[in-house]
């Protein structure tokens, strides 16, 4: 096959990538940015060198994604299932991004797969998608909340006698540190899953064998940059809801908030398990805010923000399909 097809999908995938940067670069750097422990810029900055770093270490997490989600054909319809399904996870990414929710763009993506392959009449992995993608789906956000309300009581523990002022002012320097860490893992998690799309890309077109589960270094270095490209540029439209939409944080409940959701990013790529990172870091802010009360949390917000979470992998998936139906007769003439 000629290299034309798979560079035109590689760089929808790249696409897809910058918009998963700055959809996502408000998971990192919302709660510092909020508390004022770092300003917008150097956050950004931050995070895209953090997120640079992270994307050399998410090879497991790729592997799942490209090939544990869909059976995609050989030859030229393999590579427009991919082309569709990027396409219907970069229409949902730029939908949610304007309407300032925090969904997430790992399961845009896996949704966007799986509607296209439906679309194509392709073999889906129901059970690779139900141990790897729906399970931890929906542990993750319990396992935030919890984490997040344990990591605050111990804060709030431990320093329940020290001085306000004193406290605030260390826990803003801790965010740095804790912010650099979950880019870290964005990183780890999210530009491995687009890596994963271009070796399912590079397997249809036959430039690799199918039994070769190893991601090529241009692949992964490309994916960082880009990655990194797309978090500089920022969505602010989604930091302002993570920042201040969910409850009014404070240093400590920013940092336990960072802390919780960066560990469980390194607990689920450890397991190639690709999670996604607004679950991870929204449900560790409401179990940091519910600390204070359950009246803390705006839990309007909330709800919005689940229904955005409900509807990406469907919503993904059925614009992947509809993109699948229109170019099937473009390229095949049926």
């Amino acid at each position: 096959m000629e290299w034309i097809p798979v560079a035109l999908v590689t760089l929808l995938a790249m696409g897809f990538n910058y918009t998963n940067g700055f959809h996502d670069a408000a998971n990192a750097i919302a709660t510092s940015v909020s508390t004022r422990a770092l300003t917008p810029r150097a956050a950004l900055a931050m995070a895209a060198v953090a997120n640079l770093f992270g994307a050399f270490f998410g090879a497991k997490v790729a592997k799942t994604v490209g090939q544990g989600i869909i059976d995609a054909p050989d030859g030229q319809l393999g590579l427009v299932l991919c082309a569709a399904a990027l396409i219907g996870a970069i229409g949902w990414n730029l939908l949610t991004w304007w309407l300032g929710l925090p969904s997430s763009s790992s399961h845009a993506l896996i949704g966007g797969l799986g509607g296209a392959a439906l679309a194509a009449g392709a073999g889906v992995q129901w059970m690779g998608i139900f141990d790897k993608v729906i399970i931890p789906m929906l542990l993750s956000p319990i396992v935030g909340i919890i984490v997040g309300y344990l990591v605050m009581r111990l804060i709030l523990r431990l320093f329940h006698n020290a001085n306000p002022g004193r406290t605030k002012r260390g826990f803003r320097y801790a965010q740095t540190a804790s912010a650099a860490a979950m880019a870290f893992g964005h990183g780890m998690q999210d530009a491995a899953k687009t890596a994963g799309v271009v070796v399912l890309a590079l397997t249809v077109a036959g430039y690799q064998d199918g039994g070769d589960q190893s991601i090529p270094l241009w692949v992964l270095v490309m994916s960082a940059v880009v990655i990194s490209m797309g978090t500089y540029a920022g969505g602010w439209r989604i930091m302002r809801t993570l920042g201040r939409g969910i409850i009014h944080l404070d240093p400590p409940q920013g940092f336990a908030a960072e802390v919780t959701a960066a560990s469980i990013l390194y607990v689920a790529t450890a397991l190639r398990a690709p999670i996604s990172t607004t679950h991870a870091i929204t449900s560790a802010i409401m179990g940091v805010g519910s600390t204070k009360s359950l009246k803390a949390v705006r839990w309007g917000v909330a709800k919005n923000i689940v229904g955005a979470w409900i509807f990406t992998f469907p919503g993904a998936g059925l614009s992947a399909a509809i993109f699948m139906w229109i170019l099937t007769p473009i390229f095949f003439g049926f």
